[in-house]
């Protein structure tokens, strides 16, 4: 893979779950993560949700496959209404490679958040049974991730191309092939890889949360035509061009260029739902607490065998990312989660570029929500209720970090390590 592909590979991985092939290995964990249909995989999570208040395997491969059923249910709610997925960072939760869907249904505001809320909350009972898991169970699951996947075209069956080793192929080429050569990868997950996961899942629930802490009617009538081209939005008839003059990529035509800028100006979005935005910042500071325990697991870990994510003393590149981590890389993450939850603590203020004396309160932005307007919290305006006289965060505080990974390696090494 190229450096590219590694990255958007790293930035797919918070949806790789977890499955096994050891000798404490429940059965029902095999057959969920092996499972060719749906409704086979989820008969085999059922029985592992049953068993997993007595056994902690079970617990922790029901933890695994709820978090891969949110993800389902985040793809399928997409493919239903014709979502066509942008290439772009600035929508992180729309990164999914939903297939193409000749006859989408019609959407509507309510239907979209309505997905949303079902991703995010089977998000929260994946993390709630992760969280169940003795943080000393001796836990060891092996996958070759071309044996598992979600069902992306609510056709009932998890075909070959809907692997995740197919779907991490499909990201670092730009599309799904049905004919596409997955790369074989076999990984064994231990109980750090759960606390890895499970901050994943808290990273995902914060997204999730800060949308629909808000009404972002404007946004989705004015410009989620751009993704939803055929499913009936407000302004389709007005402003998306025939099918056979759209292009492939979000930023392959004049139009598209067109309500990205759209959308950028929309979002100006009411708060009403304020509770979720100050959940965003739980589950923001819940990751970084999970982060520190997987690398203290990480680092406590004396043997090499296929490792999900290995610790200075485990060598070896991990295939998908082609990183070597060196005690350096760690200190400077766990660095950087102090600076992190300083900042959501209101311990450190965010810098703003055209105010020199004061910073950003970040726990009182959560906290203490108001109306989020992107462009004027760019400019400053929307900001100024949060500013504080403190410590600010300066770039070589960042810089001082960013030189133990290697030039532009940092986003690379954060995306992987969480």
């Amino acid at each position: 893979m190229t450096r590219l592909a590694s990255l958007l590979t790293s930035a797919f991985m918070l949806i790789v779950p977890l499955s096994s092939a050891s000798e404490a290995m429940p059965e029902a964990a095999s057959a969920l993560f092996e499972a060719k249909t749906v409704a086979g995989r989820d008969s085999a999570l059922s029985t592992l949700e049953a068993a997993a208040p007595k056994d902690p395997a079970s617990a922790y491969a029901a933890g695994a496959g709820e978090f891969f059923t949110a993800l389902e249910i985040l793809a399928s709610g997409l493919h239903r209404h014709g979502f066509e997925s942008p290439q772009s960072f600035m929508l992180p939760l729309m990164r999914l490679p939903v297939p193409d869907n000749p006859n989408p249904e019609p959407l509507t505001y309510e239907q979209f958040r309505a997905i949303l809320v079902a991703f995010r909350d089977r998000l929260e009972k994946s993390a709630a049974t992760f969280a169940a898991v003795p943080a000393a169970a001796d836990i060891g699951m092996v996958i070759d991730l071309t044996h598992t996947g979600i069902d992306l075209n609510e056709d009932g069956t998890i075909a070959p191309d809907e692997s995740m080793a197919a779907i991490i192929a499909s990201l670092s080429r730009g599309g799904i092939s049905s004919d596409a050569a997955a790369p074989t990868l076999t990984f064994r997950f231990d109980r750090a890889d759960g606390f890895w996961l499970q901050g994943y899942a808290e990273f995902l629930m914060a997204q999730a949360d800060f949308w629909l802490a808000h009404d972002f009617r404007n946004t989705f009538d004015g410009s989620f035509h751009m993704l939803f081209p055929r499913a009936k939005l407000p302004l389709q008839d007005i402003l998306v061009p025939p099918p056979g003059d759209m292009g492939s990529s979000i930023f392959s035509s004049e139009w598209r260029i067109a309500d990205f800028i759209s959308l950028v100006h929309l979002v100006n979005w009411p708060v009403i739902e304020p509770e979720r935005r100050q959940a965003a910042r739980r589950h923001l500071l819940e990751m970084i607490r999970l982060s520190r325990e997987d690398w203290k697991g990480i680092r406590a870990e004396t043997d090499n065998d296929c490792e999900w994510l290995p610790g200075p003393q485990q060598k070896g590149e991990n295939p998908l990312t082609g990183l070597d981590v060196g005690e350096e890389q760690v200190q400077a993450w766990l660095a950087t989660l102090t600076m992190a939850e300083d900042l959501l603590e209101g311990r450190v203020l965010l810098p703003h570029f055209r105010i020199a004396d004061k910073g950003i309160n970040m726990k009182r932005f959560f906290d203490e929500p108001k109306n989020f307007d992107l462009v004027l919290s760019i400019t400053g305006p929307a900001i100024a209720p949060y500013l504080e006289s403190g410590r600010i965060l300066t770039s070589d505080d960042f810089d001082q970090i960013q030189r133990q990974f290697g030039g532009g390696g940092f986003l690379t090494f954060a995306l992987w390590f969480n």
